[in-house]
C-alpha cells in the first residue's frame, strides 16, 4: 500500500501599505505565498504549485499576482525575501526606541 497526497503551506512574506483595488482605501495588504507540495507517506517531497497573492486588511479583497510582481513589491517596500526590512521613513512617525515627545 502506498500513501500519497498533497499538503499546502502558506507563508506571509510582508505587510505592505497600498491603495486597494477593491475598496479604494489606502490600507495594509499582506503579501502571501502559497506552496502546494506532493507528499509520499506524509513526507513532503517537492513543490508542484506556487502562487502569490495580496489581501487587503480593510475589506478582505484578495488579488492573485505573479512571482515577478511579488518580487517587485518586496523590492519597492524594502523587504527582503524573508519579509524582514526597514519600514519607509515617513514624516510624523517615530522609529522604535525614539521618544516622540523629545525634540
Amino acid at each position: 500500500m502506498i500513501i500519497f497526497g498533497t499538503k499546502g503551506y502558506l507563508y506571509q512574506l510582508a505587510i505592505l501599505t497600498m491603495v486597494c483595488g477593491w475598496c479604494g482605501n489606502p490600507a495594509a495588504h499582506t503579501l502571501r505565498k502559497r506552496v502546494s507540495k506532493f507528499t509520499l507517506f506524509f513526507v513532503p517531497l517537492f513543490p508542484y504549485s506556487t502562487k502569490y497573492a495580496t489581501q487587503c486588511t480593510f475589506c478582505g479583497g484578495e488579488q492573485q499576482i505573479t512571482k515577478e510582481q511579488a518580487d517587485q513589491l518586496l523590492a519597492q517596500h524594502g523587504a527582503g525575501p524573508d519579509g524582514a526590512g526597514q519600514p519607509p521613513q515617513q514624516p510624523g512617525f517615530t522609529q522604535p526606541g525614539q521618544n516622540p515627545y523629545q525634540r
